[in-house]
């Protein structure tokens, strides 16, 4: 298909737009009243009482209607009869009949101006069923072979091409319009909070019919191919040549079955989607639909938290204290208690020191205490005072004191299972529950090497072996199940350098 210069469109930008617009919209109202040959004279009526053009003459008129006729918007008809002067006769009088690309430029000019500056649609319910029904009719036709005349298979076909276009159109530019700046920006208003209920309730009713008509949509198309409608096509094509003077073969008319099934097949991607991009237009719909919905919820929830965040609870607090004061039972207590802080509306609060460690302590058994409330502002700074540097050398000295001793009794206890550069686990009997932790602790370091070599705490180098089976070793504390390893002491014992 090779795509030309569409010169019937030059009148709405040229120079002389403003004049060539006013011809041609009136040449418009006239075909809407079924006059389609216009005189000049009739045109210079019109043009002389529009606003702005109270110089222009006849001379202008002849210039602007040539040059209509030579951009394709009008068409000239010489009246040869009805001559009432000479002048008349010798000058050609002329009719003019504007053709179908102006008819539709106008009529889409029209449609535009009426329409606001934002995005219209609706999002209605009850197109899909009347689709659905439709599309009913047509497999009674198409698979069950229906007899309906060619007339009825055209207005079948029409009735769906109107109501899937009014969906396609009316959806797409919903979405565009609860998309679009405008409204993000009204959500965000106050006076939002009021309607937000409706506008969520008319989303919700939508989602659950479509969800349920499309799948009928669906089934049904996916029954009746593009093959199957072939002779369905030959009935609608059949009827719209009964209004052409020549005779028409519609079995040699390939253009047509190719426009019908072009637009089955877009209704058939729309539903069903297409292998190329996966998501039909009904689905992605949903998801828009589903995503406006939760838009809105998280807007009000802001607007919420907003507004909770600039109100002080104080007062409220306070007097809730007083209640919980005045109460002498503790039964009465956890009534209130119930009412305040119950399941619908709970509260979680958050306390920097916890009295006791008893997970099973209730709330009412612990002892007040004093919680500071520091201010949710950037600014804020905790007050700090300089203090006196204290000498703690001496409590140093103990702790280190007490750590050498520490570890000069487990240096006994190991050297006690020492038998010629070995510890054997499997003979050494009983241990104290800190030798056993330290042996736990020699094996663990010691499989995280590939040789199982480390260097003690004592100042000594092991080497971890394995034997055969399992042994249990035998504390004070209770007994392990272990694998049976014992341990190679390389090199001399040396002191530990605990300095």
């Amino acid at each position: 298909m090779t795509l030309s210069k569409v010169k019937e469109a030059t009148y709405l930008t040229a120079d002389n737009h403003a004049r060539y617009r006013t011809i041609m919209r009136y040449f418009y109202i006239q075909h809407e009243r079924m006059r389609e040959f216009i005189f000049p004279e009739e045109v210079m009526t019109h043009v002389k009482s529009q606003n702005g053009f109270s110089d222009y003459d006849e001379d202008n008129l002849h210039i602007d209607l040539n040059q209509l006729v030579k951009w394709g918007n009008l068409k000239p008809r010489q009246e040869l009869g009805n001559s009432k002067t000479i002048d008349e006769y010798k000058k050609k009088r002329f009719r003019y009949q504007p053709t179908p690309y102006t008819i539709e430029f106008e009529r889409m000019l029209i449609e535009m101006e009426n329409k606001e500056e934002s995005f219209g649609g609706v999002l209605e319910r009850t197109q899909f069923s009347r689709l659905y029904s439709y599309l009913q009719s047509l497999e009674q036709i198409v698979l069950k072979n229906k007899m309906v005349t060619d007339e009825e298979a055209n207005q079948l076909w029409e009735d769906i091409q109107t109501y899937f276009r009014q969906i396609v159109e009316n959806t797409s530019d919903y979405i565009g319009y609860i998309s679009s700046e405008e409204v993000e920006e009204r959500m965000k208003t106050e006076e939002f909070l009021i309607y937000k209920d409706k506008f969520t309730a008319y989303l919700r009713e939508f989602i659950r019919a479509m969800q349920s008509t499309s799948e009928q949509i669906r089934a049904k198309l996916i029954l009746m191919t593009t093959e199957d409608l072939y002779h369905f096509f030959e009935q609608v094509w059949r009827h719209k040549t009964q209004a052409r003077l020549e005779e028409v073969d519609v079995s040699h008319e390939a253009k047509p079955f190719e426009e019908y099934s072009g637009r089955w097949l877009a209704i058939q991607s729309w539903f069903r989607g297409t292998q190329s991009y996966g998501k039909s237009e009904s689905e992605m719909l949903l998801e828009r639909t589903t995503d406006a919905i939760r838009k809105i919820t998280q807007v009000v929830q802001r607007m919420g938290e907003r507004n909770q965040n600039l109100r002080s609870r104080r007062e409220e607090y306070l007097h809730l204290a007083d209640w919980f004061s005045e109460i002498e039972s503790i039964k009465e207590a956890h009534e209130l208690y119930a009412a305040a802080f119950g399941f619908d509306h709970s509260r979680h609060y958050y306390i920097d020191q916890y009295p006791t460690d008893d997970l099973y302590t209730d709330i009412w058994e612990i002892e007040p205490m004093i919680h500071t409330t520091k201010p949710m502002i950037r600014t804020y700074r905790e007050k700090t005072r300089a203090n006196m540097v204290i000498d703690r050398t001496e409590e140093r000295l103990k702790s280190r004191q007490v750590f050498l001793k520490e570890k000069e009794l487990e240096r006994e206890w190991i050297e006690q299972y020492i038998n010629g550069q070995k510890i054997e686990l499997d003979s050494i009997g009983r241990v104290q529950p800190a030798v056993r932790q330290i042996f736990l602790n020699w094996i663990g370091k010691a499989m995280g090497h590939k040789d199982r070599t480390v260097q003690t705490d004592l100042g000594v180098k092991i080497k971890l072996h394995f034997k055969e089976g399992r042994i249990t070793l035998d504390s004070e504390d209770g007994k392990i199940d272990m694998p049976n390893v014992w341990f190679e002491l390389i090199g001399e014992k040396g002191e530990a350098d605990y300095a």
